[in-house]
């Protein structure tokens, strides 16, 4: 009996290789660092327009540009950043507190220096830890003079509330916290010269 050797034939079927050629790397690592561009860009665009919301608050309430302050009512003109918001307070625990505070000195002061300080963070990319910290804070007392949790007012009218928990303070409060979290004054910002600085490396909670 004789045994036949049969050729080996190749089929038109193949396993898909594991290894990456370089072509396929290549591409890959390109993806990824448009990615990273992208991103990039993306968080620097989100944390300027941010600093300029801050900014404008403070310049429209120091100077009376017409907008939230009418003109010739700016901190400048004798007017107080604080005394309409605070005195305008009407639910939440903190509503005598914040009627207290309306058109205090150190109240003024301190909101004031807080929009200035936060937004200029922002826009120069610089101390961004801690202005999330100071941003936070006063987006949190912001929040709790809103009291958007109620329906209705002290005086027993509609709050009008959209939503009990979320509202544009919390919104900014994440936004900041992330753009620290996420480094984004590289970008568009002097947070690389900033970290840099002796004082800022050996307290990186200026960063």
């Amino acid at each position: 009996m004789s045994v036949h050797e049969h050729s080996h034939r190749h089929t038109g079927f193949h396993f898909p290789s594991l290894r990456r050629t370089g072509t396929s790397t290549t591409t890959g690592d390109a993806v990824t660092t448009t990615a990273v561009a992208v991103r990039s860009y993306a968080l620097a665009g989100l944390r300027l327009l941010t600093g300029f919301v801050f900014l404008w608050a403070f310049l429209d309430k120091t100077f009376g540009f017409g907008y939230a302050t009418p003109s010739g009512r700016g901190w400048i003109d004798g007017g107080s950043p604080t005394k309409g918001f605070l005195s305008g307070v009407a639910a939440g625990p903190m509503e005598s507190t914040f009627h207290d505070w309306a058109g205090a000195g150190w109240a003024d002061w301190l909101f004031m220096l807080g929009l200035l300080g936060v937004g200029l963070a922002l826009v120069c990319g610089i101390a961004l830890r801690l202005a999330a910290v100071a941003g936070t804070a006063m987006m949190a007392l912001m929040w709790v003079a809103e009291w958007p949790p109620a329906k209705h007012l002290s005086d027993g009218s509609v709050s009008m509330s959209t939503n009990p928990f979320v509202d544009y303070h919390v919104i900014y409060a994440v936004v900041l916290i992330a753009l620290a979290a996420a480094g984004a004054g590289v970008t568009w910002g002097l947070g690389k010269a900033w970290a840099r600085m002796p004082f800022v490396s050996r307290n990186t909670w200026l960063r």
